[in-house]
């Protein structure tokens, strides 16, 4: 079968489908990942085909802050909004016999869907159906709101999102000859929509439609031949296992600020420390730090003692998969959520907001995340997700497709 999985966004919403494209591949089906030009590499490392989505999410970030009005910005985003949606054509169009949605292209992934009869089903990395048993990510605040309020929380998230790809949807079907739009699906019927984290972060809502499930996370494939750099060895054998610190595609233009930060946190909580770059460009040398660029968490991760990082899905579940205690610096988005999930299941201590962040609060957390019954919990927590079989879930619902 050739299978297309389509996402959009930054590192993180397009790791997660390298290692689940390579389980497909390995299952024997033809997978195609089609994401933002700077992921090529990624793709194309992990021996899977690369289709192009137009659009660097960086540069979006980027030209959103510094836009001389809001209307500068709106036009920036749906010029890259419609850039999206001709990649998407253009994936399908490629060749599909099934698409394999995240979340964000998810409306237009239909309109294709039903313009070329391709199945689709959905593949988020986030809850994405509103509950009564939480807000979902991206809602204002993270705490329970009680069921009613936390539906409504949930619903207005959907609401915006929807907001947002409302006009560039709305060209797109036009250009492809559909009707302007289509109902929503009632409860209960909106096709397959598989969520790649695990139940023991978030159990799956009772009061989701029948189609929706967790399956456990897809964790990123490494890139074949793939060797650490000498110098990270070096450091790793030459003391106590170090901190990683990274907030993956967040604070671009930052970077000079909260490098010195780091040192500065790293310093006071007496600990060695090896820095991921990023998109901020932290950096940083001396006997006890490290600046490396992207690396394999899979690797990485299980040598170090704790991960301090912005509580983005991917980093979250990669540092819950290596037992070790975190440090949740949240930024935006879906991060919150995440953070305060950590925090909750006893690997983390309380989220430490990013406008909050010092090199003072840092150091402070560090040294309240290396508690014992903190480094016990995600070593308990480790072992359970190690159990799961994310990608074995999608495999089957394929399977099932095809019988």
């Amino acid at each position: 079968m050739r299978i297309v999985i389509i996402t959009a966004g930054s590192r993180g919403d397009v790791a997660p489908f390298t290692g689940l494209g390579r389980r497909l591949l390995e299952a024997g089906h033809h997978v195609a990942v089609a994401a933002h030009p700077p992921f090529a590499t990624l793709v194309e490392a992990c021996d899977l085909e690369y289709r192009p989505l137009p659009g660097d999410p960086r540069a979006l970030i980027r030209s959103r802050g510094q836009a001389a009005s809001p209307q500068e910005a709106r036009a920036v985003m749906a010029a890259f909004l419609d850039g999206l949606a001709d990649g998407v054509v253009e994936a399908v169009a490629g060749g599909a016999d099934l698409l394999l949605t995240a979340f964000g292209p998810s409306a237009l992934s239909r309109a294709a869907r039903e313009a070329f009869g391709t199945p689709v089903i959905g593949t988020y990395l986030a809850p994405a159906f509103a509950t009564r048993e939480f807000p979902l990510p991206g809602a204002r605040g993270v705490d329970d709101l009680g069921p009613d309020g936390n539906l409504a929380a949930g619903q207005a998230v959907l609401r915006g999102g929807e907001a947002l790809l409302t006009g560039v949807a709305t060209r797109l079907r036009h250009r492809l000859g559909l009707p302007a739009a289509t109902p929503p699906a009632p409860p209960g019927r909106t096709g397959s929509v598989l969520h790649g984290f695990s139940p023991l972060v978030v159990p799956r809502p009772a009061d989701w439609p029948s189609g929706a499930e967790v399956t456990g996370y897809w964790w990123p494939a490494r890139p074949q031949g793939w060797q650490p750099p000498g110098e990270l060895v070096d450091l790793l054998q030459a003391g106590p296992a170090p901190v990683f610190i990274g907030f993956g595609s967040m604070a671009p233009g930052e970077g000079e600020r909260l490098s010195e930060l780091v040192a500065a946190a790293v310093r006071r909580a007496g600990v060695r420390a090896v820095v991921q770059a990023g998109w901020a460009g932290l950096g940083g040398t001396g006997d006890d730090l490290l600046a490396v660029g992207d690396l394999p968490h899979d690797w990485l991760l299980p040598r170090t003692a704790t991960v301090v990082h912005h509580a983005g899905a991917g980093t979250t579940g990669a540092g819950l998969r290596a037992g070790i205690p975190a440090v949740p610096v949240p930024v935006m988005a879906d991060q919150p959520f995440w953070a305060a999930r950590l925090h909750r299941l006893g690997v983390a201590p309380q989220p430490l907001p990013f406008p909050d962040l010092t090199a003072e609060h840092l150091a402070a957390a560090i040294t309240a995340a290396s508690a014992e019954t903190v480094r016990r919990r995600a070593a308990d927590i480790a072992r359970r997700i190690a159990a799961e079989d994310g990608a074995g879930a999608v495999l089957s619902r394929i399977d099932e497709l095809g019988h």
